[in-house]
């Protein structure tokens, strides 16, 4: 059991699908908290000096994949941070596992019909090339199981990104993860 200011120090980790809120959430979080929001695929473009969409396209998924449990392994290094992952972050067992130890883990979920509203016409999402109803739909099914390992799970389909981040935030103040 931590003790309270240790709980108040980790970091507020987000995890989902594309389009559930992660940015928008952990924007409002980072306000609130006065902490610094990392978004991880912002962090990767900046330090590759290309789109994640350039890196999926030239170097391939697995290339950006272990890239991406590079940066979140650092960037996990310290506390006191809002962190909004790529929606394929939970891919990999190492990854989940690290993010457990270090901070409070929080999957945003909604169903497809808002997803699909909330990403058409976004032309930065590399695994919706194509019709994005459909690859919506299957992304979700491959990985329906995967964001269960997440201390809180909160649907947003229906709730505002200030909702969200209330209930976030109170879980935060009073979960003893």
């Amino acid at each position: 059991m931590h003790q309270e200011s240790e709980i108040q120090h980790s970091n507020i980790i987000l995890v989902g699908m594309m389009g559930t809120g992660k940015t928008t959430v952990g924007t409002l979080l980072a306000g609130m908290l006065d902490y610094p929001l990392v978004d991880m695929d912002t962090l990767i473009a900046e330090r590759e000096g290309i789109s994640v969409q350039e890196i999926f396209r030239t170097r391939g998924e697995p290339y950006f994949r272990d890239l991406e449990s590079q940066v979140l392994e650092e960037v996990l290094s310290r506390k006191g941070q809002i962190i909004s992952t790529g929606g394929g972050c939970v891919l990999r067992a190492g990854n989940c596992s690290i993010m457990l130890e270090k901070g409070l883990v929080v999957a945003l979920t909604a169903d497809a019909d808002h997803i699909v509203n909330r990403v058409s016409g976004d032309n930065n999402r590399p695994l919706l090339a194509g019709d994005t109803r459909q690859r919506v739909q299957s992304i979700m099914e491959e990985r329906k199981d995967v964001y269960r390992f997440a201390h809180v799970t909160v649907d947003t389909s229906l709730l505002t990104p200030e909702e969200v981040a209330s209930h976030v935030l109170t879980r935060y103040r009073v979960q003893a993860f």
